[in-house]
């Protein structure tokens, strides 16, 4: 479809730049809508597809040293290109950036699947990241492009749905492609599911942005939010390893937040800044910021350890510990798809949203209770609790933050969500494993191993040779206490003892992290209760019968209507 520019045509006339579904018929939307899921699918499928091959394909590439950089590389570059995207899509439109951010990931895809060196798959799984970066702010704009925020509730559920039917299908189909062809049929996956979205998307998608115009890019904030970002992240990443005495991750930090103080400064003085600090005056955007970020920091530092906790104190597979959580999945999944469809029969949403984060607390509280001989019916009926709370922060988050800004800054306020929904993410697990390590100490080994019956020359005061509990989480030597090598010294009459102890030591270490999780979602709850309730617009872009305004004439149009608390 031609663009059509905003200065042509009668007066009023509202163009492509202020409302993208101009001139869709509903099936080229479902058509659209359909095709950024499945490019949405890539990404995620990508997450769960990996994970439980990747100790396959490190040990084939010989790179168990740089194990954690396959993952940590990935989540680096998506996540600092994410706002990047999001102000860029505003700019020059959605259909650009999309095409583009799935392209760079195909690349991507296609050479990790080529990778013969540990180097190489490294570098790849950061190309593949920087196109990952678009998929999610990009997709939830373009729902946003095309129906109005009354109606994206019954469609922003569906990401949920996406991400759950790749959590369904990755551990399994990951592991069929590697037994049955090569880990390298895993990254080769994507590229015919990724062709079909590229031909689509370019078909069907109308272009946004200012069309025509003169655009001036906030180069120096693309600089300094990346020199802001990129130390912050490796240092927290470097500290999931329970480094925190290494000054290299203080030192990161602190180079981070130095340069995201110069961000700041330069977003107040550019014309058009990658992360507008006008909108944080916004209390409703505002206010969903740090929601989410609370919430997914909470969520993460609790969810990271369950699949631990199976293959560790339950012996399953890493394939297995993943089905495990289908219980959460399904809770999320519901509530997802339920919350979003509330919202667009009911037009309330501040409800749905407090009521989700307080389920998650109760979730995670429940969840604090965790023992060794917990059934696991009793934890599916708390991860499903849990699930239940997280879904309605995937659904109704998005479509909160984009009716409180204007049409025209619509995917910046959408990237903007990503991020500290990502940042939130990658914090919550650092300091959630940094918990978990202070509480798996020998003192609280040798109580639970007395509590279990190990004789007294076992329960020594001070920890014996080969306690190390760096390696307490190793799950490579196929069950329990693979960080303790003692135990196979032991007598055969003892150990079953002693790994008896230590699951219940264990378990304990993770319910006590949990309340980690806990802190972070009632912060988030609080958080929630300072949302402004705005009804929902039922128009796309500009009101009827008014010419659009732009920048910052836009920024002072936009008023929405009188909140409801």
């Amino acid at each position: 479809m031609e663009n059509i520019s905003v200065n042509e045509g009668p007066p009023g006339a509202v163009g492509l730049e202020q409302d993208a579904a101009l001139g869709l018929s509903p099936r080229a939307k479902f058509e659209i809508l359909g095709a950024v899921l499945l490019g949405l699918f890539l990404g995620a499928l990508d997450q769960t597809i990996v994970g439980p091959v990747l100790p396959r394909i490190v040990t084939d590439l010989h790179g168990a040293d740089y194990y954690t950089w396959a993952v940590a590389i990935y989540l680096l570059t998506s996540t600092v290109s994410v706002p990047i995207y999001g102000k860029l899509s505003d700019l020059y439109g959605r259909k650009p950036l999309l095409i583009g951010g799935i392209l760079l990931f195909l690349v991507g895809s296609a050479l990790s699947g080529l990778s013969q060196q540990m180097w190489q798959l490294i570098l790849f799984r950061g190309i593949q990241g920087l196109g990952a970066g678009s998929l999610f702010p990009i997709a939830l704009a373009v729902i946003g492009d095309l129906f109005t925020p009354a109606e994206r509730g019954k469609y922003q559920g569906l990401f949920g749905l996406v991400f759950g039917v790749a959590f369904l299908l990755g551990p399994g189909l990951g592991g069929l492609l590697t037994d049955r062809l090569s880990w390298h049929w895993i990254f080769y996956v994507n590229i015919p599911i990724g062709l079909i979205a590229l031909v689509v998307i370019a078909r069907l998608l109308p272009n946004t942005g200012r069309t025509g115009k003169a655009v001036r890019v906030d180069y120096l904030g693309v600089v300094t939010l990346i020199a802001g970002l990129v130390p912050i992240l490796i240092g927290f990443t470097v500290a999931e390893n329970g480094n925190w005495a290494d000054p290299f991750v203080w030192g990161s930090i602190v180079i981070g937040l130095a340069f995201l103080v110069v961000f700041v400064m330069v977003e107040s003085r550019a014309p058009e800044p990658i992360i507008p600090l006008h909108l944080f005056r916004n209390r409703t955007f505002s206010s969903s910021m740090v929601a989410i970020f609370f919430a997914t920091f909470g969520f993460g530092a609790a969810i990271i350890f369950l699949p631990l906790y199976f293959q560790i104190v339950e012996h399953s597979t890493a394939t297995e510990s993943g089905y495990k959580l289908l219980p959460f999945l399904f809770g999320l999944i519901l509530s997802s798809i339920v919350s979003g469809q509330i919202v667009s029969r009911t037009g309330r949403y501040k409800p749905i949203i407090v009521v989700g984060l307080v389920t998650l607390v109760v979730g995670l509280t429940l969840m604090t209770q965790l023992r060794a001989d917990t059934s696991d019916l009793v934890l599916s009926i708390w991860m499903f609790i849990a699930g239940l709370g997280v879904g309605p922060t995937f659904a109704v988050f998005t479509i909160i933050v984009q009716n409180s800004v204007p049409f025209q800054e619509l995917g910046t306020a959408t990237s903007d969500l990503t991020l500290f929904r990502q940042i939130g993410t990658t914090i919550g697990i650092s300091f959630a494993f940094t918990l978990f390590r202070n509480n798996l100490t020998w003192d609280l080994l040798r109580t639970e191993l007395g509590k279990a019956g190990a004789p007294s020359q076992f329960l020594t005061a001070a920890p014996p040779p080969g306690f190390d509990p760096g390696q307490l989480t190793s799950v490579s030597g196929g069950g329990s206490g693979s960080g303790l090598t003692f135990i196979a010294q032991l007598p055969a009459s003892v150990q079953n003892v002693v790994v008896h102890g230590f699951n219940d030591a264990f378990a304990i270490a993770i319910s006590n992290s949990m309340w980690l999780g806990v802190a972070a979602g009632v912060i988030a709850v609080i958080a929630s209760f300072f949302l402004h309730e705005i009804p929902l617009r039922t128009t796309l872009g500009a009101q009827a019968g008014g010419r659009p305004a732009e920048g910052a004439t836009a920024r002072a149009a936009f008023r929405p209507e009188t909140a409801r608390d």
